[in-house]
């Protein structure tokens, strides 16, 4: 199974034509390329709420680990 060839693709694009009309395939070429610029930025936006989840939670982290270390020992006295 590989690639359809020219004819199969003309054939293809023939159909398309007589269901959806000449004038409609812009408008369908349109919503899809929205629709995929959409889904791409949704994607880039959860990266981006990913990354920054990451860093506050490393953040977190290291104060917690300052504020043991900073903590003053109890001196025992025998």
């Amino acid at each position: 199974m590989g690639m359809p060839s020219m004819p199969e693709l003309l054939i293809i694009l023939a159909i398309v034509v007589l269901l959806f009309g000449a004038k409609k395939i812009p408008e369908l070429a349109k919503g899809m390329g929205s629709g995929i610029r959409n889904f791409k930025k949704a994607m880039k936006e959860d990266e981006e709420e990913e990354v920054a989840a990451n860093k506050a939670e490393k953040q977190v982290e290291q104060k917690s680990d300052a504020a043991k270390s900073d903590k003053p020992e109890e001196k025992k006295e025998a």
